[in-house]
Order: C-alpha cells, then sequence, then structure tokens
C-alpha cells in the first residue's frame, strides 16, 4: 500500500511549477533570512533556481531585532552561509517599540516589514510554507477574523510601489523542508521564542495541532483551501465596495445619502475600502458600529466623528469626511511675506497659498509682519458695514466643527485681525486689487 502512494514533488519542481506569472519579468530577489529552517531552505531553493536561470539575481537581507541573546550568533550564521552560498547579504539592525496597544511580536514584525519596503530589488520572498498557513487561518478565526482575516497569507501581493512580496512555500509542508535542508547537508538556527507557548501560535503550534494532525492528517491542506476560498469571497466583497465607494465618492469625501440607501453591511464595507485606499487602518470594529449609528441617527445639523490613529472622520453638510490630525495647541507662528509665495505648515494642518484678486490685502498691510494665531473666542474681523464674528463666518462657509476651532487667524505685527485666510480678509486694509490668503488643510 505505502508503495503505491503518490510521491510528493521535490521542493524544488513545486517552486518551478507554481512560479507566478507575474514574476516572469523579475530577475532580483532578495529572501528574508532569519536562520531559521524554513528560510535556510527558500535560500537554498532559490540558489538552485539560479543554476538552472543564470539571469536571477539573488540576495539575502538579515532583520537583526535586538531581542534575543543570541540575536548576534544568528546574524553571523546567515553571514557564513550566505558567503558558502555566494549569495550578497545585507544585515539591518532595527529597534522593536512596543506600543498602542501592539504586542512585541506585532512590533518586531513592523520593524522587518520596514526593512523589506526599503528593499533594492523587485521581490522580497519570504519562507512561511503551508503549516504557518494553517495556523494563520486558526489565529485569525480566535480573533474573530472576517473573510479577509481568514484569506491569511496570499502568495505574492505588492509590498511597495514597484515591489512584490511572495511566499512561493505556501503549498510546501514544514516536514519536506526540514528533509530538503538535512538532505543538502545545511545547518540553521533555532529561536528560542518559539517554544514559548505564551505566545498563541507557539501554543497552536506545540499543544493543539499535534492533537488535530493526529485526528485529521491532512487538516493544513484543508484550512489552506479554506483560505483560499475566503480570499474568493473577499477579493468579491472588495470589488462590491470598490463600486459602492466609486458611486458615493464627491469633493472632499463620501456621499452620506449615497451610503445611506446601501444596505448597513455594503455600507461598513464601503467605508471600509474608502478608509483603505486613504492608507488609513481599519477602526476597531464596534467603534465603526457606533459611528455608523450615529451617522444614521444623527440630525442634519449635527457633526458626528470618529477618532482614529490617522485622523479624524466626520459627517458634516451630509458628505463623510476625512482630516488628519494636527496639535491640538500651536504657539503663534510669525510669517515673513514673500510676495506671495505658498508656506507648508505641517504644524498647523495644511498650506498657506496667496492669491491676487479685488479687495484683496494691501501690500502695506502684509509688509509689516505676519502671525497666525488659534482662536481664542470672541474675535471679529473689519466688515464693509460693521464688524463679522470669526465663528459665524466660519460657519457660513460650511467649515465643519473640528476644523473650525484649529482654521488659522492672520494677524499683523501689531496684533490687528488681518484676515480669516480662504473666507474673508479685513476691509479697513483692503485695497482694489490685492492678496487674499488661502487656507488649504491637509487632507489624507
Amino acid at each position: 500500500m505505502a508503495a503505491s502512494r503518490k510521491t510528493p514533488p521535490d521542493p524544488a519542481d513545486s517552486l518551478t511549477l507554481h512560479w507566478p506569472d507575474d514574476l516572469s519579468g523579475q530577475c532580483a530577489f532578495e529572501v528574508g533570512l532569519s536562520g531559521g529552517l524554513d528560510s535556510v531552505a527558500l535560500l537554498a531553493l532559490l540558489c538552485a533556481e539560479r543554476e538552472r536561470c543564470p539571469g536571477l539575481e539573488l540576495s539575502a537581507v538579515h532583520v537583526h531585532h535586538g531581542l534575543s541573546p543570541n540575536a548576534d550568533a544568528w546574524a553571523e550564521h546567515c553571514r557564513r552561509l550566505c558567503a558558502d552560498l555566494a549569495v550578497p547579504l545585507r544585515v539591518e539592525r532595527v529597534t522593536v517599540a512596543v506600543g498602542g496597544g501592539d504586542s512585541l511580536e506585532a512590533a518586531a514584525r513592523e520593524a522587518r516589514y520596514a526593512v523589506y519596503r526599503g528593499s533594492a530589488a523587485g521581490v522580497v520572498a519570504l519562507a512561511h510554507h503551508l503549516d504557518d498557513q494553517a495556523e494563520t487561518v486558526l489565529l485569525q478565526l480566535l480573533r474573530g477574523g472576517g473573510v479577509r482575516a481568514l484569506a491569511a497569507m496570499p502568495a505574492l501581493r505588492e509590498l511597495a510601489p514597484g515591489r512584490l512580496l511572495w511566499r512561493p512555500l505556501l503549498r510546501i509542508g514544514r516536514d519536506r523542508l526540514h528533509d530538503y535542508v538535512r538532505a543538502r547537508g545545511l545547518a540553521w538556527v533555532d529561536d528560542e521564542s518559539n517554544l514559548d507557548t505564551r505566545y498563541r501560535r507557539n501554543l497552536l503550534r506545540h499543544d493543539i495541532l499535534p492533537r488535530i494532525a493526529r485526528a485529521i492528517p491532512h487538516y493544513r491542506s484543508h484550512l489552506a483551501r479554506a483560505a483560499a476560498l475566503q480570499a474568493d469571497a473577499a477579493a468579491v466583497l472588495d470589488e462590491v465596495a470598490s463600486a459602492d465607494a466609486a458611486a458615493a465618492a464627491m469633493d472632499g469625501g463620501l456621499s452620506w445619502p449615497a451610503l445611506a440607501a446601501l444596505s448597513a453591511p455594503r455600507r461598513r464595507l464601503a467605508l471600509l475600502y474608502w478608509l483603505d485606499s486613504l492608507g488609513w487602518a481599519a477602526p476597531e470594529p464596534a467603534a465603526l458600529l457606533e459611528f455608523l449609528r450615529q451617522l444614521d441617527e444623527a440630525g442634519a445639523g449635527a457633526s458626528p466623528q470618529l477618532e482614529l490613529i490617522e485622523g479624524h472622520l466626520l459627517r458634516y453638510a451630509n458628505v463623510v469626511q476625512a482630516w488628519t490630525k494636527v496639535q491640538c495647541h500651536i504657539g503663534d507662528s510669525r510669517l515673513d511675506w514673500r510676495g506671495g509665495e505658498a508656506l507648508e505648515l505641517p504644524d498647523w494642518g495644511g498650506r498657506l497659498e496667496w492669491e491676487k484678486r479685488p479687495f484683496g490685502l494691501s501690500e502695506s498691510a502684509l509688509a509689516g509682519g505676519l502671525w497666525l494665531r488659534q482662536r481664542r473666542g470672541g474675535e471679529k474681523l473689519p466688515a464693509r458695514v460693521g464688524r463679522r464674528e470669526i465663528k459665524d463666518l466660519l460657519r457660513e462657509a460650511g467649515v465643519p466643527p473640528l476644523l473650525r476651532r484649529r482654521w488659522p487667524l492672520l494677524f499683523d505685527g501689531g496684533g490687528e485681525l488681518l484676515a480669516l485666510p480662504g473666507i474673508a480678509v479685513s476691509a479697513a486694509h483692503a485695497a482694489e486689487t490685492g492678496w487674499w490668503p488661502m487656507w488649504r488643510p491637509r487632507r489624507p
């Protein structure tokens, strides 16, 4: 019976058979080399491919996290291995900073991927394999992940503009990689943290999955197939969300009436898709649901808000908008008049531009020194008739409440209010043709 079973293909053959078409024109590959069994196997497999295809450029990168007392020894092992295999190696030292609720494991991963994104190669190859994929599916399930999370790790994705991330071993199990490396007499290092079952992945790997394997030997391939099906489902949902977000898109954000016409799940997915297109992380599910409830129930004059790491989401004038964060309290900023030259003001969260227009500020009013100041309350701007409250001008201009609190005011050197940039200028300092300061708040 055993002799009649189909022999699994050699890992090198699997690599060749499943080489993605998207990589057909690529010839520069960099392997993420930890020095462990998996990455050593991947490096050896690509070295074998290099022998068949001499035009393939191969290098490796080792990320030195400095978290283990053995970290220097691991880096040295990678240097010796790459020297033996004639593979250029770069060793990148990183500082792993834990914060914002992240675990040490998550912070170390982000530090690694930051290094990978800086690769000079067209493709960064990582050694995640079939066992890793199965573990990832279960971990995401235990975290309550949706279809995108349960799709686990894609074999190929964009890492950075002009750069791809490739996981060529997702069809190959850890045991076959072990046999491949042993047969070639290659050595590897073992990370002692991989035995610590306080980490969920290690708990699955050492305590739970061996029990499942005894009862369901092919569970790995079953979970990998489930991940592929979830990836298909996620792709379909992305298509729907993309179409919904495009239909709701308008200058400045998304039309709330267009979103409100969708079913609740499609509304949520369209908003998430839009945030992802801005490069913003998804909000916590409960926070997002509460924000959507407020959008649905708040009156026309209300402006519900959701604060995120990158900035603020809000609805105003029936438009769902996103605004980047700025400092809450900004000191007075002195400006030099440079004949209409625009100024980038990152602390203020925007750009100050100048336009020549009728009834703008005179050159003499601008030449005596300029200051930007935050609102303190009660400011009034001279108009053609009387004086106008700044708060009324902002409201009438349709500025959302969030931006009203941080909209800069322009003063002269003597402390007299000259303009509410982009909205109004002081009639007391206007010329027949003069300069209008235009405030452009930064959008994501």
